[in-house]
């Protein structure tokens, strides 16, 4: 079963520019708990948790045209999954690097959201 294939370009896209308006909402909030003093890890669990809320109807809606509530125990494990990518990932810049907190939320991003559309694709929405 292939990950990518001509049906994902449409399905891609759209988990693309949905990912877009998730992500904003994701990184803003994420931000916000930062700027708040909230420890990143903390300010990752909380933005994940308001993310998961708000992205559950966009992602199934409108990227895989899937609108069955029960699915959302699978869309909450998967982005457990993606939490600790996440923090592990920027644990590991932040280790690596001089960079702040924010910044490596930032960078982050891109992988978080490929390992978030194959995790959907795959476990959540198949």
């Amino acid at each position: 079963m292939k990950i990518f294939s001509h049906a994902i370009d449409v399905t891609f896209i759209r988990f693309v520019l949905i990912g877009l308006l998730n992500t904003a909402f994701g990184v803003g909030v994420y931000c916000l708990f930062v700027y708040l003093g909230i420890p990143y890890r903390v300010a990752v669990l909380l933005s994940t948790i308001l993310g998961v809320l708000f992205n559950f109807k966009t992602i199934g809606t409108f990227v895989f045209r899937n609108t069955k509530n029960r699915l959302i125990f699978k869309f909450v494990a998967a982005y457990v999954i993606v939490y600790f990518i996440n923090i592990g990932l920027i644990h590991l810049l932040l280790e690596l690097s001089d960079l702040n907190e924010y910044i490596a939320g930032i960078i982050v991003t891109p992988i978080v959201a490929i390992a978030s559309f194959v995790l959907q694709k795959r476990f959540v929405f198949n």
